[in-house]
């Protein structure tokens, strides 16, 4: 996988440890004939300091941009780029751009915050991001005008799978003018679901808060006869929330993810299932991510500001499906509905997923100083490695069904639904 560089590393960097180029890392740790046709096994840069910068330090200007849905430890990131740019690089200048890529905007934006250590100082220890966020595209052409005017050479754009294609867009066009700016990516999702990104920063946070959650429903449906408590979590297309949650939790009856289609009605179907457990148990406790069961609903056809499709909520459907399914059974039944939704996402960062973000973020600044762009760095066999920016946002990232991820869910609740 090579990536692409804006020119000759001319100037000798401070680090006293370096990465070669050369340096590679297996997309797949262990050779497995048997699906070596059906997996290509690409070789990704290991990231890290290089012995030589494109750009002078004393001479470098950088931004940074947060954008799409909340997630712990963004502000830890931003700490962290600042951290290493200033101290780790000699960088005077970083600007934080504010309310995502609206903030490159000039029109739209608000005038960027001048990251200090001051500023940042204490930054990491609240949820959301100090310099706020948005939804939705950017006009390319003005974004870069504005980059160009205010001297920007480094751009670190901390989002999913839009703000990263975002980020190619802008280092395309900046590139087609002869502007050197090196754009650099963080994959940032609390649903974990990022290609080449074994854990993306937050998850665990994410996964902490949900168990929390459900230690409560538990509570609630064991303390009264035949109770059922139903939580949904957030996870759109992959169910690795609603999966760790579950192992985490331990008391999990029944998990239904995105990856395994919803069958309700029929012996094998879930209600049936349920049934069985209400009968010989007297309580349950379900978990079901937001993007399960949608071929249950009718699709609106309608996308949010960057061009997601829009869920229909499952939890009120599975809840109205299961109270009539008893009533109709004649199976009195009391069923309490938890949607924790956004809180899971807008705590701090837990102490793990504090040390993934420092991590993320300076290896993104030795990219960026090296004069790589049109990257984001990601996470493979405990190594951070250089992923292009038009790879990762070609797939996703979902839960094997015959991973040991799935199978400790399957273990911890006894439910045979897949």
């Amino acid at each position: 996988m090579d990536i692409t560089t804006l020119g000759e590393a001319r100037f000798p960097s401070p680090q006293r440890r370096t990465v070669s180029d050369q340096a590679r890392v297996p997309s797949r740790l262990i050779h497995d004939p048997s699906t070596a046709a059906a997996t290509e096994d690409w070789q990704f840069e290991l990231a890290g300091p290089r012995e030589r910068l494109f750009f002078d330090p004393t001479q470098t200007r950088a931004g940074i941009v947060t954008c799409g849905g909340l997630c712990p430890g963004l502000n830890n990131v931003i700490r962290s780029l600042f951290l290493e740019l200033h101290y780790g690089y000699g960088v005077k200048d970083v600007l934080g751009f504010r309310g995502g890529y609206q903030g490159l905007d000039p029109v739209r934006g608000l005038e960027p915050f001048i990251l200090t250590p001051t500023f940042v100082h204490a930054i990491h220890k609240d949820g959301g991001t100090v310099l706020g966020t948005s939804r939705g595209p950017v006009d390319i052409g003005l974004a870069v005008d504005n980059l160009i005017q205010r001297g920007i050479n480094i751009l670190f754009t901390v989002g999913g799978d839009g703000t990263q294609r975002g980020g190619h867009a802008l280092f395309k066009e900046a590139q087609r003018r002869g502007h050197p700016l090196a754009v650099v990516g963080i994959p940032k999702t609390i649903d974990n679901d990022v290609a080449f990104v074994s854990r993306t920063f937050g998850y665990l946070t994410a996964v902490e808060e949900a168990a929390r959650v459900l230690h409560c429903a538990h509570t609630e449906a064991h303390s009264v006869h035949n109770g059922i408590a139903l939580v949904k979590l957030m996870g759109r297309h992959a169910g690795f929330i609603a999966a760790g949650a579950t192992v985490a939790s331990q008391d999990v009856n029944f998990t239904l993810i995105p990856e395994i289609p919803l069958h309700l009605d029929g012996e094998q179907g879930f209600l049936t299932a349920l049934k069985r457990r209400i009968l010989q148990r007297a309580h349950a406790l379900v978990v079901v991510a937001e993007g399960a069961g949608q071929d249950l609903l009718a699709s609106t056809q309608d996308s949010d500001a960057s061009g997601n499709a829009k869920l229909q909520d499952i939890g009120p459907f599975l809840r109205a499906r299961i109270e009539q399914y008893f009533q109709a059974e004649q199976i009195p039944v009391t069923l309490r509905y938890f949607d924790p939704s956004y809180l899971i996402r807008s705590v701090p960062a837990d102490a793990e997923d504090s040390i993934l973000c420092d991590f993320f973020a300076r290896n993104a600044v030795h990219a960026a100083m090296a004069g790589k762009t049109g990257l984001v760095i990601g996470l493979l066999h405990d190594s951070f490695i250089h992923v292009p920016i038009d790879l990762l946002v070609s797939q996703k990232k979902r839960l094997d069904l015959n991973g040991p991820g799935w199978r400790a869910v399957l273990a911890a609740t006894g439910q045979h639904l897949d």
